[in-house]
């Protein structure tokens, strides 16, 4: 198994990772730079909370540099080589950067102040324009199914149309969608993926289908669809890929893999995710030592390829 692919250098704690390639050819990963080692995050959860986009740059896919933090400004947010603030007044969570064939667009969980907890406060997706990465102008939040929307993957379908998937939250954390003709008007249109609960769709074209992949929290769900809109499982319910708990990859212990997003180069593909290599899952309670929690909130950022075999998507961390 390869190594971890990029730790964030701030905090630890980089997760939800979206990678596009730049007008020069660069590689730009897009983060939420969870608050994981910050020595006084707050009560609760508020670690997870009170997060900005992190940004990180690549020449080569493989090696990667700091870039800095998204902070927000009258206009949007900003692209800053600096700290993300002590003292947070908001929360941002899980970007995904598409461009639409004349400049980037980003859709954004938004969430204001800096929760302690994760329930009972509403979440956005929010979207902003930008032409360079770097300076992004806020259009504003996206009329979806409730105030509980988080996770938003968007892509042109086969006919035509934009879909944006999403998590919502009010409808026991299954896949929405919405449709477009012009990324301006979007229409309801109900439930992707339902039954059991999961987060952060990443859909994508490849070997002659259209693939969802969701995170079910053990692993990742495969969906696959000729049209990008009918959707059927890939094996039984409890069939997964990154489902893994044991072994080692490049020094840090393996587990499942988490939210990410996958950029697709002709018949390959590259799934970017992230783990939480020493965290099984289990619930940390109030006798947990501080140290063994800011380790279970540390969190890693991965690769693997993807690609189609007898119509069946196969992955190889």
């Amino acid at each position: 198994m390869s190594g971890p692919l990029y730790r964030d250098p701030v905090y630890d704690g980089a997760t939800d990772p979206v990678v596009v390639r730049d007008a020069g050819g660069a590689y730009v990963m897009f983060y939420t730079q969870r608050r994981a080692d910050h020595p006084s995050p707050g009560p609760g959860v508020a670690w997870v909370h009170g997060t900005r986009i992190g940004v990180a740059r690549s020449d080569d896919g493989r090696s990667w540099r700091y870039a800095g933090v998204l902070e927000p400004d009258a206009d949007g947010l900003s692209l800053r080589d600096a700290p993300p603030p002590a003292d947070p007044d908001r929360t941002h969570w899980a970007p995904d950067v598409i461009h639409d064939g004349t400049r980037w667009r980003m859709y954004l969980t938004e969430i204001d102040g800096v929760p302690e907890r994760w329930e009972g406060h509403p979440r956005t997706i929010v979207e902003y324009v930008s032409d360079d990465l770097a300076t992004w102008r806020r259009v504003g939040p996206l009329a979806l199914a409730s105030d509980r929307v988080i996770d938003a993957a968007v892509a042109r379908c086969p006919d035509g149309r934009w879909r944006l998937w999403y998590k919502d939250e009010a409808a026991g954390s299954t896949t929405a969608v919405a449709s477009s003709e012009d990324l301006v008007a979007w229409r309801l249109d109900g439930t992707a993926i339902g039954g059991r609960a999961h987060e952060g769709p990443a859909v994508f074209a490849l070997g002659g289908w259209w693939w969802m992949l969701v995170d079910e929290w053990r692993g990742m769900a495969v969906h696959r669809s000729r049209d990008a809109v009918a959707w059927e499982r890939q094996g039984g319910t409890d069939a997964l890929i990154l489902d893994e708990t044991s072994g080692d990859a490049g020094g840090v212990p393996v587990q499942i893999g988490r939210h990410g997003s996958v950029r697709v180069d002709g018949a390959r593909a590259a799934l970017t995710y992230f783990t939480h290599p020493w965290w099984d899952g289990s619930e940390l309670g109030e006798n947990t030592a501080e140290t063994e929690a800011v380790d279970a909130r540390r969190s890693v950022v991965f690769t693997a390829e993807l690609r189609v075999e007898d119509d069946l998507l196969v992955c190889a961390r």
